[in-house]
């Protein structure tokens, strides 16, 4: 059998998958109204969390131009700040902001993530564009126009999400992030199909993240940055490739040297669903505590318990907690918890903090409350174990449950009921119940940076879906800005 000595150089056609998001991008008309109602929700909350975050220095200290000094004319406003940007550095501090507490929207299946990361990105180039047109006296862009985008941002993530799992390769979901940002900052930016597909031909090329800094025994602050720096590089890709920087059709599928060959083991992406609203309409909001959201309903059965539980703390035997694979694979964890992001990420010391305290807040992953030799004593007698039905149900389509339970085994042979909740308050089923607490989460949020007043003018703004609507991206910026 003789040699290759050559290959054949002819280009292709652009991949189907990269091809039908551009499609979608840019030919998809959204007539969900359920869609636009929750993404302004996710717009509320996730600019409630970023807010929340400047309480931590942690964050605040990544915040900024990178060269100090550096002025931006036209620049973008990052909330609940003085600083104006670049929209590539603007998306960077707001992606990290929303994302820094583990607080904002959560999708969960074959790949897990938290699409308003992507908000970044999509705020800093609306901001950018609006600012810049407004000066020309032409039309800025609107918070509709941010709230379009967001939909379809969710759903590039969440779709492909749904059956490709990047994290038993042991790769990071803000590879996704990258992919949606680029996609619909490009769309924004006033780019063509041609210019989709070049674009996210680019983050395939980038590869994919390492999700080391996720799990033990290497979890760290990363986690909390990753997905900002991600939906910036997306916003980088996406004026490059406006500059005239070609693509490359193939990136997914050439062989050898293609993402599927080099990085996805030579499969292929899997598809479930066909890009529409559906993401939107079934995200996962963290309105209790910030907690990593396969958690969350373990946290609230630790909170149903904490009554009967808070004065017997001493007495305590062994803890059993009922959950999904999902959860064992990636926040079960034992001995020491060496800072924030790792405490955050760990289901133990969550359940521990809820039956101690009776709540979960952002302080107490911090080291000072961390140091309470309660918790890990509690920690200590804690059994993880999986419920088959609660894996079947979290991957079902018709149901998306996060199910957990918790029950807890007393010295004198005496328990506690089993504490079960299988679809926590954020969830679409619980969108009735859990949207009133989401505007208090958000006015708590906001009241935590801004003054009393501006707090509600904000309010009163998001809660009016047809003003919000029309407002100019560049005046709702505005009004986040901290004067002093």
């Amino acid at each position: 059998m003789s040699l290759q000595t050559s290959d054949l150089n002819i280009r292709p056609s652009p991949d189907r998958e990269m091809a039908d998001i551009a499609e979608y991008v840019l030919s998809y008309a959204i007539t969900s109204d359920e869609a636009f109602e929750t993404a302004r929700y996710v717009l509320m909350d996730s600019l409630g969390c970023a807010l929340l975050s400047l309480r931590y220095p942690a964050c605040t200290r990544l915040l900024g131009p990178i060269i100090p000094g550096t002025k931006v004319p036209l620049g973008v406003r990052v909330p609940g700040t003085r600083i104006v940007l670049d929209p590539v550095k603007a998306a960077f501090d707001i992606g990290i902001m929303i994302r820094w507490l583990d607080y904002n929207d959560a999708w969960l299946a074959a790949e897990w993530g938290h699409p308003s990361d992507n908000l970044g990105g999509i705020l800093s180039v609306a901001d950018y564009i609006s600012r810049k047109v407004s000066a020309e006296s032409r039309p800025a862009l609107t918070v509709r126009d941010v709230l379009a985008a967001m939909i379809k941002a969710h759903e590039i993530q969440g779709v492909i999400a749904l059956e490709n799992s990047f994290n038993r390769l042991g790769f990071d979901h803000v590879i996704l992030v990258r992919l949606a940002t680029a996609a619909t900052a490009v769309h924004l930016l006033g780019g063509g199909r041609d210019d989709i597909v070049n674009a996210i031909s680019q983050v395939w090329i980038d590869g994919a993240t390492l999700r080391t800094y996720r799990h033990a025994p290497n979890t760290g602050s990363r986690k909390s940055w990753a997905a900002g720096d991600a939906t910036s590089r997306g916003v980088r890709i996406a004026l490059m490739t406006l500059q005239g920087e070609m693509g490359y059709p193939s990136a997914l599928t050439a062989k050898k040297w293609g993402f599927y060959d080099s990085v996805f083991k030579g499969e292929r992406f899997r598809f479930q669903r066909s890009y529409g609203s559906y993401v939107m309409e079934n995200i996962l909001f963290k309105v209790s505590f910030p907690a990593e959201f396969h958690a969350q309903t373990a946290v609230e059965c630790a909170l149903k318990l904490h009554g009967r539980v808070k004065d017997r703390i001493n007495d305590i035997e062994r803890i059993v907690i009922t959950t999904q694979a999902s959860a064992i694979r990636i926040i079960s964890k034992t001995g020491p918890l060496y800072n924030a992001a790792d405490r955050d990420h760990c289901i133990q010391y969550m359940v521990a903090i809820g039956l101690i305290f009776g709540k979960l807040t952002a302080d107490h992953y911090e080291d000072s409350f961390a140091s309470d030799p309660r918790i890990d004593r509690l920690r200590e007698k804690m059994e993880v174990e999986e419920d088959k039905r609660y894996s079947r149900d979290y991957l079902d389509p018709d149901k998306r449950s996060i199910a957990n339970a918790v029950q807890v085994f007393f010295k004198d042979g005496s328990s506690t009921e089993k504490a079960e909740v299988e679809y926590p308050i954020g969830h679409r089923r619980r969108r009735k119940e859990g949207i009133p607490l989401l505007i208090e989460k958000f006015r708590e949020n906001a009241a935590s940076r801004l003054p009393e007043k501006k707090v509600e003018e904000i309010l009163s703004l998001l809660l009016d879906r047809p003003r919000l609507e029309k407002t100019r991206v560049n005046d709702f910026m505005d009004m986040f800005v901290v004067r002093k």
